[in-house]
């Protein structure tokens, strides 16, 4: 469609980009010092949000991507619109809300695995809890080859799930659907149709990735893909083992890295990332899995939810390794860096 403006017709039909996502990002106040949220004396601000992690990921990785959501009309609303931009990802789409706040989070610097790890969100009422079918623009949303959302953004509002299952809706003419199954359990405030929730718009979408932890208390990849027969490709990660990949009748199985951990965060949007990356350009499947395992071993080897990604050529050599030396690949920080790509090599037999 095309308009008329004093500056001549201008287009309102989005361009087409490889991926657009959709979900709520966050400012994240990242702490100075170890310790409890209680004794931290001073943070770094930061953004975080699964869906706009994936598209600054793959925006670094050379592919043209859309991020879409609502921010309030702020300044941490500026922050992550300029800095989400900053990465090369198009923000035209994001609406401002002149009536409810960006959202904000505080982490403590420990592993989320542990019991000491401490988030607190300030999210409630947020602006992106006001996405909905009416206040969102779906052509633009339509805008991609592949539409990328996560389980999070059903969370936020009733009039969010109303618009995620729009989304994955089957019908025809739509953009490729990747779903992260995300469960995140505090987010659903003990609704035990959280769960159920997921498991419905997983069987919507046509890429699934599903964490083993979170995939409805199934024991195995098998089962998770027994209970979920519909998407033409699932991804079952299993933290330090690896990932498994359903894909018509063909298993594909991949090992997990050895990684020198810096901080256990960012990896499950990083693997989603390097994974789509590896689709859009059209890799073999064991090929996909390993592109998402790089990507996620670049995630861990930095502080925050976002990295550098390797140069795709460096990317590629690695992905290429036979299985023996893929097996015997150690990763610290600094690898995807290239004065650290000798010292990489060297621990690669």
């Amino acid at each position: 469609m095309t308009i008329v403006t004093l500056d001549g017709p201008r287009s309102t039909t989005p361009d087409v980009v490889d991926v657009v996502t959709l979900g709520e990002s966050m400012v994240t106040f990242l702490p100075s010092v170890p310790g409890r949220l209680a004794d931290v004396p001073s943070f770094d601000r930061a953004i975080g949000g699964a869906e706009s992690n994936v598209a600054c990921v793959l925006a670094a990785a050379g592919h043209t991507t859309r991020w879409i959501s609502r921010v309030g009309a702020d300044g941490f609303g500026d922050h992550l619109v300029e800095a989400i931009g900053a990465y090369g990802v198009d923000v035209c789409a994001v609406r401002r809300d002149a009536d409810r706040p960006t959202g904000v989070y505080f982490r403590t610097a420990g592993d989320r695995a542990t019991d000491a790890h401490e988030v607190a969100y300030y999210r409630a009422g947020s602006a992106a809890s006001a996405m909905s079918v009416r206040t969102m623009d779906l052509d633009a949303i339509r805008s991609g080859r592949v539409l990328h959302l996560s389980g999070i953004t059903p969370a936020l509002s009733a009039d969010c799930l109303d618009l995620m299952r729009e989304l994955t809706a089957r019908r025809p003419g739509r953009p490729l659907v990747s779903f992260d199954v995300n469960h995140r359990p505090g987010l659903w405030r003990g609704d035990a149709d959280g769960a159920r929730v997921l498991l419905e718009l997983a069987r919507g979408a046509d890429i699934v990735f599903v964490g083993e932890d979170e995939a409805w208390g199934l024991g195995g990849p098998e089962a998770v893909r027994a209970a979920l027969p519909e998407p033409d490709l699932l991804v079952v990660k299993q933290g330090a083992t690896g990932a498994t990949a359903f894909h018509g009748p063909h298993v594909t199985s991949v090992p997990a890295l050895t990684v020198d951990v810096v901080a256990a965060v960012g990896a499950g949007d990083a693997f989603a990332a390097g994974f789509l990356s590896a689709t859009l350009r059209g890799l073999p499947v064991r090929e996909r899995l390993r592109h998402g395992h790089l990507m996620a071993a670049a995630a861990l080897t930095v502080p925050g939810d976002l990295a550098t990604p390797p140069a795709r050529e460096h990317a590629d050599r690695l992905a290429a390794l036979d299985d023996h030396a893929w097996g015997t690949l150690r990763l610290g920080p600094g690898w995807t860096q290239p004065a650290e790509r000798a010292e990489e090599e060297v621990r690669t037999p």
